[in-house]
């Protein structure tokens, strides 16, 4: 009675009243005898961000009533019926004919009703041996795997133009850094290459988490299983999966994968924005190591000079955000008792969010490296000034015969007066050379030029040419694995 008078008032109010009777007809809704407050159906609806695991679903549930049949749960026709339905539903979402309704609660009950309205009642009997709880665990690893597939192509890209920008600048003479002070020379090639080995191990770390996310929940139900006979190694092998979640409380309660991919996703993101503090350096008037190709430089509305690198900053600023839904996720999961919890629908918005963040970062970065000009005569200038040759002079009087903290404390007194006389250690005269050793012959000037100062360093992962192509071609190598 409180139902049906329930029912009239909203059929009276119009638009508004339509939204109050769909509520009234949740697939749930049986135990109830008052209709869910808008607001807070609003508040617990999740389709406007789950709709996008529509595929997902579909394939769940075609894998779930293929099993049904197996087992002879459903009969043959009606799986039949199922399977054309969800084919029809998936061409109609993916064509357009089909728009997400928004006021369903989640894209579950969205396709389950859009099923039950094509087919009628065998629609009904698809949910049969299954949960939401179970439903949605599925989706989101079979979501996941999917993006993750995609991330580590788009990482795959970025390295590839790392490796083209080394290749260029294998022999680029550069000063390398410690403490953002020049440091000892090195190939601007040689410079790039940590960037690329930092990306492989984050294509690694995405590799791992998905091989245990690639488990399957299905058939987990809510929460302990259920009373049907049924196959859930079928529905795993049909799904891709590596085998079926060995406990159904975890199954349909664990979000670890979710955390590890994001966690992997930070990191990730941690390197691009190390990156991309490097390019904005590198392309200020105080280094002008490079010039950003025009197509990713914006200007300044009232400063016609400018050419910033705001899609380098813009990466950088976004780490910070895929931080946030890391730490988002943690905080939601640290306190839930088992198994699910409505709580556990907050990780796809934050999943999500890292995802299309990551995914954008990437596809903006690539073609920034890959256009980008590397300005050889000033890193080389850079270099010099630097007298990160200093070094190797010591080393060249302590093969002499002189011991090092000697030869140190000497070579430190040649760049005091270098940088007195504006000189650098290249074109420092020999006589004045000689006026603090007699261990200097002619010979210095080919030990301390930069090409052989970088030369010299031919140990394994140096920065040598011989070297940066040796690493080169184990990326490659690394890349087609």
């Amino acid at each position: 009675m409180v139902k049906e008078k329930t029912r009239r008032f909203c059929l009276s109010r119009g638009a508004a009243g339509k939204r109050c009777l769909k509520s009234m007809e949740k697939m749930w809704a049986g135990r109830f005898q008052k209709t869910l407050d808008q607001t807070a159906d609003d508040f617990n609806s999740s389709i406007r961000f789950d709709c996008r695991m529509y595929a997902q679903d579909i394939k769940g549930s075609m894998a779930h009533a293929a099993m049904l049949s197996k087992q002879g749960i459903l009969s043959q026709a009606e799986t039949d019926k199922i399977i054309d339905g969800l084919e029809s539903i998936l061409k109609d979402i993916e064509s357009g004919a089909l728009a997400f309704d928004m006021q369903a609660e989640d894209i579950h009950m969205f396709i389950e009703a859009e099923l039950t309205k094509r087919i009628g009642d065998a629609g009904k009997r698809l949910h049969t041996a299954r949960s939401r709880n179970d439903q949605v665990a599925v989706d989101i690893r079979l979501y996941l795997r999917d993006e993750a597939e995609e991330i580590i192509s788009l990482v795959k890209e970025a390295i590839e133009a790392i490796v083209g920008q080394a290749e260029r600048n294998a022999e680029t003479i550069a000063p390398g850094y410690t403490h953002l002070q020049r440091a000892q020379p090195i190939s601007f090639g040689h410079h790039l290459l940590a960037y690329a080995m930092m990306l492989l191990r984050d294509i690694g770390r995405i590799q791992d988490a998905k091989k245990r996310m690639n488990f399957s929940p299905l058939g987990s139900c809510a929460l302990a299983g259920t009373t049907y006979p049924t196959d859930r190694a079928f529905t795993a092998q049909k799904l891709g999966f590596n085998g079926a979640m060995q406990n159904s409380i975890d199954g349909v309660s664990d979000r670890d994968f979710c955390v590890e991919l994001l966690s992997a996703f930070s990191l990730l993101m941690t390197h691009l924005s190390r990156l991309s503090e490097e390019i904005v350096l590198w392309s200020s008037w105080e280094f002008k190591f490079i010039e950003l190709d025009d197509s990713y430089t914006t200007g300044s509305s009232i400063m016609p000079q400018k050419k910033n690198p705001d899609m380098a900053e813009l990466i950088r600023g976004k780490t910070g955000r895929v931080y946030g839904d890391l730490i988002a996720l943690l905080t939601t999961l640290k306190g839930l008792p088992l198994a699910y919890n409505k709580d556990m629908q907050e990780d796809k918005e934050a999943i999500f969010d890292a995802i299309d963040t990551v995914k954008m970062c990437l596809k903006v970065l690539a073609p920034m490296l890959e256009t980008m000009t590397v300005l050889k005569a000033n890193t080389y200038r850079a270099a010099q000034k630097g007298f990160i040759n200093a070094t190797d002079l010591a080393d060249y009087l302590t093969k002499k015969g002189m011991p090092f903290r000697s030869a140190y404390k000497i070579v430190g007194q040649i760049v005091a007066e270098c940088i007195e006389k504006d000189l650098v250690l290249d074109n420092f005269p020999l006589a004045e050379y000689q006026k603090h050793s007699d261990l200097f012959e002619n010979d210095l000037y080919g030990e301390i030029s930069l090409e052989t100062c970088v030369n010299k360093r031919n140990s394994f992962g140096g920065a040598s040419a011989k070297s940066v192509l040796a690493q080169i071609e184990w990326v490659k190598e690394e890349l087609k694995k």
